[in-house]
């Protein structure tokens, strides 16, 4: 065990129905503090799939590393955060399943968020509902950001949402949650009891599911204050 001096690693991990670019001004705000920020693009094909391709960007870093997942990031960020260099584990408005459980289990007994409206195709690959897109994931984000985003999404494989977790880094390695306060793609009780559950230090913000783009100040604090406080924790991280 030793006390890591600084971590500048960043990993960001985005979620379903969209790419890396939306992390564009975490991005920013966190590299013009100094800090190393790697994107992950996930295929969205499966669990396995979208962990691969985080261990992949995982393995390039130079050192230990903050892994930071959105939405259905966080399942991917569960599993691949067991990956040595991972220090510390940041939740935005996340799935957190513990091992065994599945992401579509972390919605049993909470309330249908009915303006998140998912149109799925025969080969089962989903998109959200274009005239519902603004409301149900963006609702503060400007309009004309808001259509691009609807017209750019990426297909998941609805299969991922039965996928079951083999392994929780957050066992294991301290997290941090950021929770959009109005966030209508998970009811709120939800959010809060994962992240609850696994003990992350919450951070509550106004916001939409979007809030990766819309609070992107507070999202990179979080990301900074975990990256503070896991480097004065006595963790084994690879170098």
């Amino acid at each position: 065990m030793e006390t890591i001096e600084e971590i500048k690693n960043v990993v960001l991990v985005h979620g379903a129905f969209a790419d890396g670019s939306g992390w564009r001004r975490v991005y920013d705000v966190l590299s013009a503090r100094g800090y190393r920020v790697s994107i992950v693009q996930n295929p969205l094909t499966s669990l396995a799939d979208d962990v691969a391709a985080t261990s992949r960007v995982l393995d390039a870093q130079d050192g230990p590393t903050i892994l930071v997942g959105h939405s259905w990031g966080g399942t991917v960020i569960t599993e691949a955060g067991v990956h040595p260099k991972v220090a510390g584990l940041v939740y935005v408005s996340a799935l957190i399943p513990d091992v065994g459980e599945t992401s579509g289990q972390q919605y049993e007994g909470f309330a249908a968020t009915p303006e998140f409206i998912i149109d799925i195709d025969d080969t089962g690959f989903g998109v959200l509902n274009r005239d519902a897109f603004h409301s149900g994931f963006a609702a503060d984000v400007n309009d004309a950001d808001a259509m691009f985003m609807a017209d750019s999404q990426v297909p998941v494989n609805m299969a991922v949402f039965s996928e079951a977790v083999t392994q929780a880094a957050w066992h294991d390695k301290p997290s941090w949650a950021v929770i959009a306060t109005d966030d209508r793609a998970f009811d709120q009780a939800m959010l809060q009891h994962m992240a609850g559950r696994v003990g992350a230090e919450i951070t509550n913000v106004p916001g939409s599911h979007a809030l990766f783009i819309t609070q992107a100040d507070t999202v990179a604090d979080v990301i900074a204050t975990a990256a503070g406080a896991a480097a004065s924790a006595p963790v084994t991280v690879a170098r």
